[in-house]
């Protein structure tokens, strides 16, 4: 992997004269490699940082955190590292919860971002009704693995590799038992907050628009073709709906 690599945030292509930074937070069982592409996609005022959580990537060796609290002291050391520049968090799927809580905590810091964008995710504070909405980290393999598949989270390089997919199987059920422990601390978010999800998106509905009642400030939703992860044009240059 090229690009520079520091307290768990990979730097596809550093500008470190960059004026804002861009970090990103992947999916249950995601890394930073879908979002490098983006690198192309931002303006040139902006660095892209892209969070590697342990158990992942340059991370493979250590132990995935397993409770949202381990998930979370990663997650913020990553963000703090950012922070000597103005930022704007993103997070997909479940890393849309941590942006969140990040957000929330930078905020009591003095240190918010400049806003938070929500990808392809029902608000946190919804996390009881959906912690047993399939799939769970209980879910049987084969299943698992269906469900992986169908909404484009699993390339054909890693199912067709027996290794990769236990790999793949073990990190996202790691995640997933961190994402079920989660539970919603109250907070709203003072910057704007922006969220796109998917029209034919099957988990999260456009007109079902929870997300709304977090925010403090400016508030945007919009919604864009395909599933989960939107189209493969749409998500590789899904930085151009950000407003940067």
């Amino acid at each position: 992997m090229t690009g520079l690599y520091s307290s768990g945030v990979v730097w596809p292509a550093p500008r470190p004269d960059a004026a804002r930074v861009l970090v990103c937070f992947a999916y249950c069982g995601g890394g930073t490699a879908t979002f490098r592409p983006w690198a192309h996609h931002v303006p040139d005022d902006v660095d892209l940082a892209l969070v590697c959580l342990p158990g992942r990537e340059r991370r493979a060796l250590e132990a995935p955190a397993t409770s949202w609290s381990a998930l979370m002291t990663e997650a913020l050391t990553a963000v703090r590292s950012v922070a000597d520049r103005p930022y704007i968090l993103f997070g997909h799927s479940m890393g849309a919860w941590v942006a969140f809580d990040a957000t929330v905590h930078m905020q009591r810091s003095g240190l918010a971002p400049q806003a938070l964008i929500v990808s392809a995710s029902r608000a946190p504070h919804r996390a009881p009704m959906l912690r047993d909405q399939p799939p769970t980290s209980m879910t049987p393999d084969d299943e698992l693995l269906d469900w992986m598949s169908d909404v484009g989270q699993l390339p054909k390089l890693v199912l067709d590799d027996p290794g990769l997919r236990r790999m793949a199987i073990d990190l996202f059920r790691a995640d997933k038992q961190a994402a079920e422990s989660y539970e919603y601390g109250g907070g709203r978010v003072v910057c704007p907050l922006r969220r796109p999800c998917g029209d034919a998106d099957p988990d999260v509905q456009a007109d079902d628009d929870d997300w709304a009642t977090l925010a403090a400030g400016r508030y945007d939703s919009r919604t864009l073709p395909g599933g989960h992860f939107y189209t493969e044009a749409e998500w590789s240059a899904l930085p151009r709906h950000f407003d940067l």
